[in-house]
C-alpha cells in the first residue's frame, strides 16, 4: 500500500511506477499540494493519513498492516504516530518514484542512493510544463484585459491601438512566462542569488530589456518600461513558484521569500499598468 499526495505530477509519476506491481494506492488530500510542500504545511501528515485509512476502512481490505511513504513526507509524518492512530505502519520508501521496483526487491531497505537528492537540469525542466498549465488562465485574463486598456488614447478608443498595443503586451506574458518558468529553472546554479524571485527578476530583467530593444513599433520611453517592468514581475512571480518545487527549501524560507518577493512584484507590476496607461498620452 503506497501513500501520495494528490498532486498530479506525484499521483502520475507513481501509478505509472505501480504499473506492474501488484499494489495499492491511497491519495492524502493535500489540496493538490505535492508531497515536499503539503508535509511542511502539515496537510500532508498522520492525522490526514489515518483520515484516509479510516474512510477507505482499509484495514477490511487488506491483511498487513504496513503503509509505505513517500521520503519527502518526513517532515510532516511521523511513523509512530500514524501506526497509533490508524493501526497501520509506515515505512519511508525512496525518493523517487522510479526506484520502488528496485526498493521492492530489496526487501524495502532503501539504499544510500535512493536517500540522495539531486535538482539535475531534467528534474528542473519536468516541472516546466506544470508550471505553465496551472498560470495560463490567469495569464490569458491578464492579457485580455490588456488589450482592452491599450485601446484607450488621446480619440478615446481605437481598437488598431488595442490591437496593436495589446499584441505587445501578449508578447511580453509569454517572454515572462518562458524566462520565469523555463530559462530561470534551466539556468538556476549560475544565476546569483539565493531567493527563486530574485533569480526570475534578474533573468526577466535581461529578457526585458532584449524585447524592449528589439521593438519594431516605437512605444515610447513610457511604453517601453511599462512592458520591461511587467516582464520583469511576471519573471519573478513564475520563478517564485518553484521555491516549493524544489528540495532547497523550507516552510519559514518559502513564507519570508514571499513576502519581498510579492511587494516587489505587485509595485512593479502597479508601476507598468500606470506607465503603460499614460504612455499613449504622451509625446
Amino acid at each position: 500500500m503506497f501513500v501520495t499526495a494528490n498532486y498530479k505530477l506525484s499521483f502520475d509519476s507513481l501509478r505509472k511506477e505501480l504499473a506492474d506491481i501488484d499494489a495499492w494506492m491511497l491519495v492524502a488530500d493535500t489540496r493538490g499540494i505535492n508531497v515536499w510542500c503539503s508535509a511542511g504545511k502539515n496537510t500532508f501528515s498522520e492525522d490526514e493519513i489515518a483520515l484516509q485509512v479510516e474512510k477507505m476502512q482499509l484495514a477490511k481490505r487488506v491483511s498487513h498492516r504496513e503503509l509505505i511513504l513517500p521520503q519527502f513526507a518526513a517532515p510532516g509524518v511521523a511513523a509512530h504516530k500514524l501506526r497509533k492512530k490508524c493501526g497501520f505502519k509506515g515505512v519511508f520508501g525512496p525518493i523517487l518514484a522510479s526506484d520502488i521496483p528496485a526498493f521492492l526487491q530489496n526487501g524495502k531497505m532503501v539504499k544510500e542512493t535512493m536517500r540522495t537528492v539531486t535538482f539535475t537540469i531534467a528534474e528542473r525542466l519536468v516541472l516546466v510544463p506544470v508550471e505553465i498549465l496551472l498560470i495560463w488562465k490567469l495569464f490569458t485574463v491578464v492579457v485580455l484585459a490588456m488589450f482592452i486598456l491599450s485601446g484607450f488614447g488621446p480619440d478615446l478608443f481605437s481598437l488598431e491601438a488595442a490591437f496593436n498595443r495589446g499584441l505587445l503586451v501578449a508578447g511580453a506574458t509569454v517572454l515572462a512566462i518562458l524566462a520565469g518558468a523555463l530559462l530561470t529553472p534551466l539556468l538556476l546554479p549560475w544565476i546569483p542569488g539565493r531567493q527563486f524571485w530574485l533569480k526570475g527578476l534578474l533573468i526577466g530583467a535581461i529578457t526585458g530589456l532584449a524585447y524592449t530593444l528589439l521593438l519594431s513599433s516605437n512605444t515610447g520611453i513610457f511604453g517601453n518600461s511599462a512592458l520591461w517592468l511587467w516582464i520583469t514581475a511576471a519573471a519573478s512571480y513564475m520563478a517564485m513558484n518553484f521555491t516549493g518545487t524544489t528540495p532547497f527549501t523550507s516552510l519559514s524560507g518559502v513564507k519570508h521569500e514571499m513576502r519581498l518577493g510579492l511587494a516587489v512584484q505587485c509595485g512593479a507590476s502597479t508601476l507598468a499598468l500606470v506607465l503603460w496607461i499614460t504612455a499613449p498620452f504622451t509625446p
